[in-house]
């Protein structure tokens, strides 16, 4: 292992932790089966509306959920659908080391710029076993992305394990989900040369602040336009105007860390006239309540975006003669 000391910004940027769609077929599991045209029409509105790249096959993804020929498909189209005009970053995620290898030469092979990648799924592991896990994706050769999510994995990429992590070859960043936005100034103390992602949308704008480098991202699913937006703008000092466009998403971006994130998202997509559809079990429908609330902060968020777009109409065309 050698120290990380640049940054080579391949896995910077607003990556969309993409969503994943199906449709109805009685002969797929739970009777719904992807739809890759319209997920590779999806990954290429997002890049078109200003989005850096695509993440397939995360938890949002639904991995977990799928087959392997599916597993491996998703990745194929977002590569193809995005062509060389966005990053793709495919999640590899995987019970133990030799999973994640696995996924990892798939996405080699296939023409990903790089690869997001958990510590042991459903397994507790203990720093050393983690420092193995990633060395032996890293390997592949990569640039990796891993992925801190102890809500999850009941796994914690602290800083000062991260420290020891940065040193392993093609090891460039770390998406940051724990929530706690005190980990990003933490983490350049201790990993100076790795590139830190927020994780979750409901501390974006908080962590771009304290010096992350990227958004990997869920609700771009729904806003991609104003989700590149604000990090464009937070990342070039304009505070005020990227604190006015993120105060009132915020009430919708923290479905983003919640246990329905995935159905929450959807419904989002389906209220701006994306197409967002169901999930496959183990995740079912919204709840009542859970779908009001959905329902009440995403028009909140909707709103909000409509009466700035007006305004900025208003102020482009001038005073009246």
């Amino acid at each position: 292992m050698s120290p990380s000391t640049q940054r080579t910004g391949t896995l910077t940027g607003v990556v969309v932790a993409t969503a994943l769609p199906y449709r109805e077929d009685p002969v797929a599991p739970a009777g719904l089966a992807v739809d890759y045209d319209r997920y590779a029409e999806h990954c290429r509105w997002l890049v078109d509306n200003g989005c850096d790249g695509v993440g397939p096959n995360g938890s949002l993804g639904e991995y977990s959920s799928l087959t392997d020929d599916e597993r491996r498909t998703v990745a194929r189209t977002a590569v193809e659908a995005v062509a060389g005009r966005g990053k793709v970053i495919v999640g590899v995620h995987g019970v133990g080391s030799h999973q994640a290898v696995r996924w990892a030469e798939a996405a080699a092979e296939d023409g990903a710029d790089g690869v997001l990648c958990l510590p042991p799924t459903m397994y507790r592991a203990n720093p050393g076993e983690v420092v193995a896990h990633f060395e032996a994706v890293a390997a592949v050769g990569l640039p990796v992305m891993v992925y801190n999510n102890p809500l999850d994995t009941k796994v914690d990429l602290t800083p000062g394990l991260l420290a020891e992590i940065a040193r392993i070859d093609n090891v460039q960043a770390v998406k940051e989900f724990s929530g706690d936005v005190r980990r990003v100034l933490e983490i350049k103390e201790s990993a100076p040369g790795l590139d830190i992602i927020s994780g979750a949308d409901d501390v974006a704008l908080e962590s771009m602040l304290m010096g992350a480098t990227g958004w990997f991202a869920g609700f771009p699913n729904v806003f991609p336009a104003e989700s590149a937006r604000l990090f464009r703008l937070a990342t070039t000092g304009r505070l005020e105007e990227a604190r006015a466009l993120y105060g009132p998403l915020v009430a919708a971006f923290r479905w983003d860390s919640r246990t329905e994130f995935v159905q929450a998202i959807k419904l989002g997509m389906e209220m701006v006239g994306r197409y967002g559809g169901p999930c496959r079990p183990p995740r079912g429908p919204l709840i009542p309540a859970h779908r009001a609330q959905v329902t009440a902060d995403m028009e909140k968020a909707i709103a909000s975006l409509e009466a700035a777009a007006v305004n900025a109409g208003v102020a482009a065309a001038g005073p009246a003669a």
